[in-house]
């Protein structure tokens, strides 16, 4: 009796069963871990095999498996998927972002270059003629004024002046296609002064629009440059107008209204001196 009182308080029963559950739940964690073990190694071995290696080339070479990928190629289910994904808002965000970020470095690029240019033939022309190098000219806010040099007016200037051919090109193709379907211009004469006119005037349309709107053409724009007057807005129609019978008084004395460029102080030509206005590199041009 007392033994069994003893055992009873100290709970010798329960510690036992308690010991040996706990000793199971230790084996049992060993063998899972030591099964973990075996089965990674198992795989690795597995996939490491070249039997493996050589199955996966047989099935992927096998006629069952093309079949099957062409099927699923030229499935409805397939197409849809493939045309939400090419169609959607993020691929159209991507493939722009690459077009005009490489557009953006190209443009940079030759921006950058023409600058250098721009200093270089300037610095060395005023060398020849004894001139001391152009002064700093300081805007309103105390901002160095920059200016714009005749390679890079020159750039932009060779800009407008393709896409103005292109969109003359197009324009008199289509209309003249069109023309003739019903009639046949004669004398020859009468269609040479008809383009002639037709020239003259998309060359102001184009020059003194832009000039008068936005201060800038897109070869100008390409170039980050734009005209300002003496107040800095873009110029009006007048003044654009002006401008542009400066610019052809420049081209027709055989560019020499560009030279002024090289020696004056803010970069003027001729058809800036007529109409009062300056050519400005601009970042947010």
């Amino acid at each position: 009796e007392a033994v069994a009182r003893s055992l009873v308080d100290h709970r010798v029963v329960e510690r036992i069963v308690a010991e040996a559950l706990a000793r199971a739940e230790v084996e049992r964690k060993s063998e899972a871990a030591l099964e973990t073990e075996r089965t990674e190694q198992l795989v690795e071995q597995v996939l490491t095999s070249p039997s493996l290696e050589r199955m996966l080339v047989d099935a992927l070479e096998s006629r069952l498996t093309l079949e099957l990928t062409d099927t699923m190629v030229h499935s409805e289910a397939f197409k849809r998927a493939l045309t939400n994904v090419l169609s959607s808002p993020e691929v159209r965000r991507a493939l722009a972002g690459q077009s005009r970020s490489f557009a953006g470095e190209i443009a940079a690029g030759l921006r950058a270059r023409m600058v250098r240019v721009d200093d270089a033939v300037e610095r060395r022309c005023r060398r020849w003629v004894g001139r001391h190098p152009r002064p700093e000219i300081l805007s309103s806010d105390g901002r160095a004024m920059p200016f714009a040099g005749i390679a890079t007016r020159g750039v932009g200037l060779a800009a407008d002046a393709v896409l103005l051919t292109l969109i003359f090109l197009v324009g008199t193709g289509l209309l003249g296609l069109v023309v003739s379907l019903v009639w046949k211009p004669r004398p020859a004469s009468a269609v040479e002064a008809f383009l002639a006119v037709a020239w003259v005037l998309l060359e102001v349309t184009y020059f003194t629009w832009f000039w008068s709107t936005v201060g800038q053409t897109p070869g100008m724009r390409l170039m980050r440059v734009r005209v300002a007057d003496a107040g800095g807005s873009a110029p009006g129609p007048w003044r654009s107008l002006l401008r542009l019978v400066g610019l052809a008084l420049a081209i027709l004395l055989l560019f020499l209204g560009f030279v002024p460029v090289l020696f004056d102080d803010r970069r003027r030509a001729l058809q800036d001196y007529l109409a009062g206005t300056v050519v400005i590199v601009s970042d947010d041009a």
